[in-house]
């Protein structure tokens, strides 16, 4: 089993590139992300970092590259297949089912579990994390504010119990007190054993969040190191923290 600063690897992109249409939208991408970690990607639009995601998820087959969780290539997999093997994507936009109920929403997210008993827990539980969705269980999810929909946009991938729970953007479009809020709620989660991919263009919040960084431009990681060192580092701060 290899080892990355004495932690088992549990997801690992390699070499991956990725083209639509003929434009290359990653060009060699190699990142790992340990075991019970924050990593966290930054880069401007169209850097390749949303591909990225939707090609570990299975919603965009790659070029050339593997992609491998806990030492099982997964590369090329469909989306559901991945998701069974503890994998889940929270997409940017939020996406819930608007004609829905907050409940609903979230039992939808236990759609491949049986186990009725410890989805009524895993309810619970997405409630204590967000008391704000309990309070607003028989809601329509289309009449939730912009934060609300983020809340449950997550509370719904935490209910297929997830290993791995990738973020695509959690706080575009939300205010300061909410994202801050959003951010606490996913230290909280990886407290209990969750592993967090994010991709941000909120740079700083990120990686004061992330143990480990990335920085992605124009389908190419070109920079890496722990959340403190990127937050100090004078490329990043002049590019991505506006300092």
């Amino acid at each position: 089993m290899t080892l990355i600063w004495g932690w088992m690897k549990m997801l690992k992109v390699q070499d991956l590139f990725v083209a639509y249409g003929g434009i290359e939208a990653l060009k060699g991408i190699s990142l790992e992300v340990p075991e019970g970690k924050i990593v966290t990607l930054i880069g401007a639009n169209g850097a390749g970092k949303s591909t990225l995601l939707r090609t570990i998820v299975g919603l965009v087959k790659p070029k050339s590259g593997t992609i491998s969780y806990n030492e099982q290539n997964i590369t090329g997999l469909n989306s559901q297949k991945i998701v069974k093997t503890g994998i889940t994507l929270v997409p940017e936009g939020r996406r819930v089912f608007p004609n829905l109920t907050v409940l609903e929403n979230l039992q939808i997210g236990a759609y491949m579990r049986n186990d009725k008993e410890e989805i009524a827990k895993d309810i619970k539980w997405v409630y204590e994390l967000f008391p704000r969705l309990e309070e607003r269980s028989w809601q329509m999810a289309g009449t939730l504010s912009g934060g609300e929909q983020q809340m449950l946009a997550v509370g719904r991938a935490l209910m297929s119990r997830p290993k791995v729970m990738m973020m695509d953007e959690p706080s575009l479009g939300l205010a300061p007190l909410v994202v801050r809020e959003i951010f606490r709620i996913i230290e909280e989660v990886n407290k209990k054993g969750v592993t967090i991919l994010l991709i941000e263009q909120n740079a700083n919040m990120a990686l004061k969040t992330a143990n480990t960084g990335y920085v992605l431009e124009t389908g190419r990681i070109t920079m890496t190191g722990s959340g403190q060192e990127l937050l100090t580092n004078e490329a990043v701060k002049a590019a991505y923290l506006g300092t």
